[in-house]
């Protein structure tokens, strides 16, 4: 995983972009009809249901805009919302609000929609030993607002990203000429760089993982595209000796089914790539 340091980095390279690509040389609709010393407060409503996240980024963005802005934070990241709930209120000068506007409005309803989706899942699981995993499925230069917004429901980040974690997938398992070929190249790579990278493997049937298992320093199997019988066999299979992650078009209709064989994580890209944003609103008053 990525350090803080590294997060905090992300965060601010998404809010100095964003900025730069809707805001470019000016606000000409506010600088040409308000005056720049005019001060204005807002609040930010919820027109829908769910777990609200994001908060914590939307007073970065406003303090970003406008350091001396002021928020009222009502509702923190995590809670539960209902329609009518006021978040949070804030007030500073109408041309910095308006600057920030549609950034917090953007991410605040994607995080939002990813963190009630994570709830619903969570809640799935309850019971089991099972945690839901997030994927690199995510939307491009925004990573780290998704998976923050996971965090938030009640999931766990997988990898970041290709640089904190070895996952050995079935193109690399071909590319390398096999899984023993890939492992072994893995670890050599890993003891020649002195990178100190956790190793995960793709197994796409029994065999494999009876592979997999003859190999060591291996952190957890990842269960691809198995059936609910072969997912129990490849539990028993591994027996401790590592993590087990259950992936491959796993929806809320199959999710407990999969826990219910004893996996440790299942993996789920819809978390990031298949939600439907809460409606959420900025309105002066």
């Amino acid at each position: 995983m990525i350090s803080e340091a590294q997060f905090e980095k992300e965060l601010e390279i998404i809010i100095e972009n964003a900025i730069r690509e809707d805001v470019g040389d000016g606000d000409h609709s506010s600088l040409a009809c308000i005056p720049a010393d005019v001060k204005g407060k807002a609040q930010l409503l919820v027109k829908d249901n769910g777990v609200i996240a994001g908060v914590s980024f939307a007073e970065r963005v406003f303090k970003y805009v406008e350091p001396n802005i002021k928020l009222n934070i009502l509702i923190e990241d995590g809670a539960e919302v209902k329609h009518g709930d006021v978040v949070l209120t804030v007030e500073g000068t109408s041309h910095a609000i308006l600057k920030a506007e549609r950034l917090v409005l953007n991410v605040m309803q994607r995080m939002s929609a990813i963190a009630t989706k994570t709830k619903y899942y969570t809640n799935l699981l309850e019971g089991t030993k099972t945690k839901i995993l997030d994927t690199r499925k995510t939307t491009p230069g925004i990573r780290a607002l998704e998976k923050w917004a996971v965090k938030i429901g009640g999931g766990v980040n997988h990898r970041f990203a290709l640089y904190d974690m070895i996952m050995l997938k079935d193109n690399h398992i071909d590319f390398a000429g096999g899984i023993t070929k890939a492992i072994e190249k893995t670890h050599s790579y890993l003891k020649e760089t002195g990178k100190d990278l956790k190793i995960i493997i793709e197994a796409r049937d029994l065999a494999e993982i009876r592979e997999i298992l003859n190999s060591d320093g291996i952190h957890r199997i990842l269960i691809d595209n198995f059936t609910f019988e072969d997912t129990r066999k490849a539990v028993a299979m591994i027996n401790g000796k590592c993590q087990t992650e259950s992936s491959g078009g796993i929806n809320e209709e199959t999710l407990r089914s999969y826990a219910e064989c004893g996996v440790d994580f299942i993996s789920s890209g819809a978390l990031t790539h298949s939600v439907y944003n809460m409606d959420l609103s900025l309105k002066a008053f």
